[in-house]
């Protein structure tokens, strides 16, 4: 199945790459978090923090559980790049509301 992408902004967040590990990945999987942890090689308290989601999915992480779980580490750290990024523009609505568009490079006017 290919991947798509979703052009229009969306009104609610991206879900946490921690909670698709949590409540998809793992329980199909038939795994316990203990036993993912050592297969992964990091602690259980370090993979805990991720599945509660408050810690993000670092770039060694997606290496670590794209090679788990077997679809490559550019599907989680594209899903935190999406978290992360909008729940910065949420932060920063108001100021980026003051920052003037100006004419995309390349442009001759």
């Amino acid at each position: 199945m290919a991947e798509y992408y979703i052009k229009r902004p969306l009104k609610r967040p991206p879900i946490h790459p921690g909670e698709i590990l949590r409540e998809d990945v793992l329980p199909a999987l038939g795994i316990s978090v203990s036993e993912t942890a050592r297969k992964l090689g990091i602690s259980r308290q370090q993979l805990h923090r991720v599945l509660a989601c408050t810690h993000p999915i670092t770039i060694e992480m997606a290496l670590r559980i794209g090679k788990f779980a077997g679809n490559g580490p550019g599907l989680w750290s594209r899903m935190q790049q999406a978290h992360d990024l909008w729940y910065a523009e949420q932060r920063m609505k108001s100021e980026l509301s003051e920052i003037e568009t100006v004419a995309s490079v390349g442009s001759t006017t």
